[in-house]
């Protein structure tokens, strides 16, 4: 089994279930090769032979067949065990910090389908990088395999106390009582994943009326919606519920809540550059002249916003670890850098550990919300000066090789030649990962990027301009097509687009 596969980014992820002859199939074995490795690598990262490790998971359907295999390896190794069992990704982290734990697992493939699992790993520093998890991995597939043990293993319910950590935090951070969202309704929809506990142990307890929440109950068959603020089918569920019910705020989750999104009131849905935009904008208040950090896909309007609220912004490259490692970067320098941010809903404050965590972010702006409620403000308001793109879209190619990325690049370095030749485009000064292009036809921008984790080539594209997007789409074709050296790339949707 060629261990190296497994790798997604800083996680490891595979199948969980079905055909077990699949080559990504995250066997008993392979989940207590890998849990071994982790061990060893946290010893040696540590400094100390004595660990005490916690496991959660998410609400998917293999949860329990790989917790108990991660077990069995943790305590073969003889580190002292705490289950936690079902628990978002945010507060198995949070065990190194408050509960005593030198690592934590989780057991998690985020919003993907039900068919897949993952491990994602931590120490009191944060998750590992994905240099971490590729020596993991090749240290799984070399070393004998770890004997099963028996040894001490501890239930432990920390999300009741993971749930009390944040009803303190909006009880101090609203000055209002024990009881400071009486008279708000905000409703969350969990998409079955673990999210339900925000609704049921923070907000109700504080007063919020919570009637109308969606999807509470953990459920591995996400039978109602995937489990993801970046899926239009899940926002627009949220976004009617906030109507339907006339509540103040939606709050949406993805499975395992590293991720959120949320809805003003009548229906204003805030993800993407509208919610990096709210979250930019409360991280500044905290620290005037801070630098926020997001990913390659944010639009022009927002850095011009940024720029308005008295921030620097640094356009990075996609993938959560990215934008927290080029925040790490910075604030060692002494660079202040408050936040960094995806419109995937990741985001990562630098007053909670540089952890992304999206019942925080929630959280940080409940409380901004009821502060604007006694004024008659709200969220959405902070955000009016936003400047949109008329125009975006979104396509994704499939590189047909299995060796993807040295054709994705070449694709790539096709496109930067064009920007240099071709008197309507231009390339942009803060080109950090693939390509992004300014385009004089289309008044916008478009970006071609290849995927963190898949062998797909993305390209993003915005216009300021009716038909703009169609025009840079077109562009984009007649390069592929009118190339010498590239057969690898399925360009089907594009051409289906352009029809």
């Amino acid at each position: 089994m060629d261990y190296s596969r497994f790798k997604s980014g800083s996680d490891i992820r595979g199948y969980a279930l079905g055909d077990e002859s699949n080559p990504l199939y995250m066997s008993d074995e392979m989940v207590m090769r890998c849990t071994a490795a982790f061990v060893d690598f946290a010893r040696e990262k540590l400094g100390k032979s004595a660990l005490t490790v916690s496991v959660g998971h998410d609400s998917r359907l293999s949860a329990d067949r790989i917790s108990s295999a991660v077990k069995l390896a943790l305590t073969g190794k003889g580190a002292a065990v705490i289950d936690c069992g079902l628990c978002s990704t945010p507060a198995m982290f949070m065990t190194t910090v408050k509960a005593g734990c030198d690592a934590a697992v989780q057991i998690t493939a985020s919003h993907h389908p039900k068919d897949r699992n993952g491990l994602k790993f931590f120490t009191p520093e944060g998750g590992l990088n994905g240099e971490d998890i590729a020596l993991i991995l090749r240290n799984a597939a070399e070393n004998d395999m770890p004997v099963k043990g028996d040894g001490k293993c501890v239930a432990r319910d920390f999300m009741a106390e993971y749930a009390a950590m944040l009803r303190d935090m909006i009880i101090d951070g609203t000055g209002a009582g024990e009881k400071p969202l009486a008279g708000l309704k905000i409703i969350v929809d969990a998409g079955n994943g673990v999210g339900g506990f925000y609704a049921k142990d923070v907000l109700a307890p504080l007063g919020a009326d919570t009637e109308g929440s969606l999807y509470l109950d953990p459920d591995g068959n996400f039978p109602n919606h995937a489990p993801n603020p970046e899926n239009a089918q899940a926002m627009q569920c949220i976004t009617d519920a906030t109507v339907k019910t006339g509540a103040d705020m939606g709050v949406i989750f993805d499975t395992d809540v590293d991720r959120s999104a949320v809805v003003g009131k009548g229906g204003f849905a805030i993800n993407r550059n509208r919610l990096v935009a709210l979250a930019a904008k409360t991280a500044l208040e905290d620290c005037p002249g801070g630098t926020i950090v997001t990913d390659s896909v944010t639009s022009d309007g927002l850095a011009e916003f940024i720029k308005e609220n008295g921030g620097v912004h640094l356009r990075f490259k996609r993938g959560y670890r990215n934008v927290i490692n080029k925040q790490l970067e910075l604030c060692s320098k002494g660079i202040k850098c408050p936040l960094a941010i995806e419109t995937s809903g990741h985001a990562a404050f630098a007053g909670n550990y540089f952890l992304d965590d999206g019942a925080y972010l929630v959280t940080k702006l409940i409380i901004k919300a009821a502060s604007l409620a006694k004024e008659s403000g709200s969220l959405e308001k902070l955000i009016s000066a936003l400047k949109e793109p008329v125009e975006e879209k979104e396509l994704r190619f499939k590189i047909l090789c299995d060796d993807f990325r040295p054709e994705g690049e070449k694709i790539i370095e096709l496109f930067k030649s064009e920007a240099q030749n071709n008197p309507d485009l231009e390339p942009s000064p803060d080109n950090y990962e693939g390509i992004r292009i300014n385009s004089k036809d289309g008044d916008g921008w478009f970006l071609l990027r290849l995927s963190v984790h898949d062998p797909i080539i993305v390209l993003n594209s915005e216009s300021n301009t009716p038909g703009g997007v169609m025009k840079m789409c077109r562009t984009v074709l007649d390069i592929i097509k009118t190339a010498d050296n590239i057969s690898l790339l399925d360009i089907t949707p594009l051409e289906e687009y352009v029809k």
